[in-house]
């Protein structure tokens, strides 16, 4: 998976581009494991650990598709620690919630809603 763009809710001078990369390994019951890296907001390396759950058919729409993740963020350091929630020496919780559309066996867009401050745009790649 890649994101080419990330749309901040709220301007800062203080934002960067944000750019990420990543694996996650998809059970065919819908539960998945996973980790990104990824430039955060205030271009400090970081990566994300997480365990989750994609939600195939629960529209009439069987292309779409919703995805809930939670595990560990890592990056977001001194001056910008306190842009996570109960970050200590820059591990944080991360939740993910998600929503997306499956183009063909091997091709998908989401859209990963991150908390109250953005908006990230992803494409993946799935390998069968």
């Amino acid at each position: 998976m890649a994101s080419p763009y990330t749309l901040h809710y709220h301007y800062s001078e203080d934002h960067r581009h944000v750019y990420m990369l990543g694996l996650e390994r998809q059970r065919a019951d819908g539960y998945l494991a996973g980790a990104s890296w990824f430039r955060n907001s205030f271009g400090q390396p970081s990566a994300y650990v997480y365990l989750g759950k994609r939600f195939n058919g629960f529209t009439s729409y069987e292309p779409l598709f919703a995805q809930l993740t939670g595990g560990i963020l890592y990056g977001y350091k001194p001056p910008f620690e306190n842009k996570v929630p109960l970050n200590y020496k820059g591990f944080s919780p991360g939740a993910v919630a998600s929503v997306g559309w499956q183009f063909t066996p091997m091709l998908s867009a989401q859209l990963n809603f991150l908390g109250n401050s953005a908006l990230m745009f992803q494409v993946s790649a799935d390998f069968h």
